[in-house]
């Protein structure tokens, strides 16, 4: 099983502007609005923060490999090595290259007409890291932190993302 996780305040802000573009979602008329119903568990797809408790305890099982979209951004070919490696399909240079180029996000943009139809447009908005400082709030922000650490700070996954957000960024 391959586990992707992502920095929960970039995870809110790419759900925040996918709900206000697909009808069948609620959808916000302010970030503040939603930033209340996702930290308050009113969310369609449920809790983040409940899903990675729920994940964490199969964070050291030998078939789950866990990476960030965070990692995979910073050092796609590292990644999808490791991907590969996980799920014991050898690769050679060149492949790993074709691979890294056709799973990036702007390739799948690029191509997500084709592959999505309209719902391309919805899928792949920007796929960029630290996007949430243009939304969150200082308040939002210390709450967002608070709460993180309050329920995944000391797991294995929150440590992983932990790390992710504060040591890299």
């Amino acid at each position: 099983i391959l586990l992707l996780i992502r920095n929960p305040k970039d995870l809110a802000t790419s759900f925040y502007h996918f709900s206000n573009s697909l009808s069948l979602l609620p959808s916000y008329e302010t970030w503040d609005d939603f930033f209340v119903a996702f930290m308050t568990k009113k969310m369609p797809w449920g809790c983040y923060f409940e899903y990675l408790s729920k994940w964490n305890k199969y964070a050291d099982d030998e078939n789950v490999m866990t990476i960030t979209y965070e990692e995979l951004k910073e050092n796609p070919v590292l990644g999808v090595k490791n991907i590969a490696d996980f799920f014991g399909i050898s690769l050679t240079d060149e492949e790993l290259h074709i691979i890294v180029e056709r799973s990036s996000f702007q390739s799948m943009k690029k191509n997500s007409q084709k592959t999505h139809g309209e719902f391309g447009k919805v899928l792949f908005r920007k796929g960029s890291v630290s996007d949430w400082k243009k939304l969150f709030s200082e308040d939002q922000n210390e709450k967002m932190d608070k709460t993180f650490e309050e329920r995944i700070g000391g797991t294995k996954l929150g440590k992983k993302l932990k790390y992710e957000i504060y040591c890299k960024a």
